[in-house]
């Protein structure tokens, strides 16, 4: 066994010593551990954004507005925590007179144990180091090993530190939180028996060869997988025609928002056929400026992607070139369109993500083409319809309730909300999961129910004490209480 395996598994071994004890702490207190890491997080805003700017290009602004997300994340976790409905606590009282008889059962979900969580590159903050994946974990009493994103090693080390000390500060158990770093580590983790299930956000090969990892393993284990996403948008006819300038300019701005690298940049727009709307894209498009790439890897990628794609039969150029050198000068805003019949005939081809500044327009000539091309999408994180008041569009928002997990009716999608409501997942390989790995409910990815039968009241969770002493939501007897 090598050195770093030695390592790791007492890396591992501490988490799962931990897990004992994050188990058995209370909400309240599990609360005050995420709200410490929350402060230390904003009081350390400054030197963090600079270490990150360094490292990934991505500017001052849009960091500090990440350190943001990220501490309001763990900030929103607490409240989910402390409100209780997260347990989903059912009492169903015995009944001796039933046919058969009912014993008396209560139900809640449990903390499933130490997760492992994979930083993603594009979001150095808000899906790294202690990101949604890792809040979410935490709160729910998981203790959580990290594997760093080479991309922004010295960030996720230092964020690392001031993570711990928080933790420790707050009075968390030794053991609750690691970061390791290192393909062979990733590969590690998810094999080590003391590792219950692995949140990640990456690229379909990297998160398809870890998964098959996790479900191999004699004890296969969940694995939460943000993969790819191409995030297709439909503009009907009326709406080109009434809007088609502002809708362009929208589409402009989102598709080129963090030079693309937004796991929910619009990737396919279709439009009707015969329409201005590429021209006004061209012009939406072209004084967008190059921007460099989060590492060099993806910025060598992002040209090799164009040229994959101006190479295809039926597809031209609207505005940029295939041709730039991304790494050297930064990525240039591309846009390419095909038409929906070729994207039948060729979807292996045309529908793969191209991660970076560019985007398909695909013009359908009417609706049986558009739902014939849609339906060889694979699944999205989101999808969106740009129409006209009046417009019957129930067919069409079906098709795109089926292929992803949020469908919007205004705006574009870039950009995610925080909150209770938020569903930030949808059919492979956006996700491996039906679960979001944003908002409220991403804690369920890491709890199991278990149900006791005619349990003495003194060994139960407090939310399944007879007096509610918690006072929170369930469901008693088929009724549900708020309290």
């Amino acid at each position: 066994m090598s050195t770093a395996t030695l390592d790791l598994t007492a890396v591992t071994q501490a988490a799962a010593a931990a897990a004992k004890v994050t188990a058995a702490a209370s909400d309240a207190e599990r609360a005050t551990w995420l709200t410490a890491v929350a402060d230390a997080l904003d009081a350390n805003v400054n030197e963090l954004v600079a270490i990150a700017d360094s490292e990934t290009s991505l500017g001052t602004v849009r960091l500090a507005g990440e350190v943001a997300r990220t501490s309001g994340q763990l900030r929103l976790f607490a409240k989910v925590i402390t409100e209780g409905s997260y347990l989903e606590a059912v009492i169903d009282h015995a009944d001796p007179g039933a046919t058969p008889p009912k014993p008396d059962l209560r139900r809640i979900l449990r903390p499933v144990g130490p997760v492992a969580v994979f930083s993603a590159s594009n979001f150095p903050f808000a899906f790294s180091v202690v990101g949604g994946d890792t809040a979410s974990a935490l709160a729910v009493g998981c203790p959580v090993i990290v594997k760093a994103h080479s991309g922004h090693l010295r960030l996720s080390e230092r964020t690392a530190e001031i993570v711990s000390e928080a933790l420790v500060g707050a009075g968390a158990p030794e053991g609750i939180f690691a970061l390791v770093s290192g393909r062979e580590a990733g590969t590690a983790l998810v094999q080590d028996p003391a590792i219950k299930a692995v949140g990640f956000t990456g690229s379909i090969p990297g998160g398809r060869a870890l998964f098959d990892l996790a479900v191999s393993r004699p004890d296969p284990i969940p694995f939460y997988g943000e993969l790819g996403s191409l995030n297709p948008v439909v503009i009907t006819e009326a709406a080109v025609a009434e809007r088609g300038e502002e809708l362009a300019a929208g589409l402009g701005s989102s598709f080129t928002m963090g030079a693309g690298q937004f796991c929910t940049k619009p990737g396919l727009v279709f439009i009707p056929a015969g329409t201005d709307f590429a021209a006004h894209l061209a012009e939406a498009s072209k004084d967008k400026p190059a921007a460099a790439m989060l590492t060099e890897r993806i910025a060598e990628a992002f040209p090799h992607g164009l040229r994959g794609v101006a190479e295809l039969p039926g597809v031209t150029l609207v505005s940029g070139t295939a041709e730039q050198d991304a790494l050297a000068d930064g990525a240039a805003p591309v846009v390419f369109a095909t038409t929906a019949a070729n994207v039948v005939e060729r979807p292996e081809e045309l529908l793969e993500e191209c991660f970076g500044p560019t985007t398909l327009l695909i013009e359908y000539a009417n609706q049986d083409e558009l739902s014939q091309a849609l339906a060889k999408v694979p699944g999205s994180l989101t999808a969106t319809v740009h129409s006209q008041p009046g417009e019957d569009i129930s067919a069409l928002v079906e098709q795109l309730s089926e292929l992803a997990g949020r469908v919007l009716f205004a705006g574009w999608p870039t950009g995610v909300a925080v909150n209770w409501a938020q569903q930030h997942g949808g059919p492979y390989p956006a996700t491996t999961s039906l679960f979001t790995s944003v908002g409220a409910t991403a804690v369920r990815r890491f709890q199991r129910p278990v149900a006791y039968q005619d349990a003495p009241e003194s060994i139960l969770h407090p939310a399944l004490h007879e007096s509610n002493p918690l006072g929170i939501p369930r469901r008693v007897d088929g009724v549900l209480q708020l309290g």
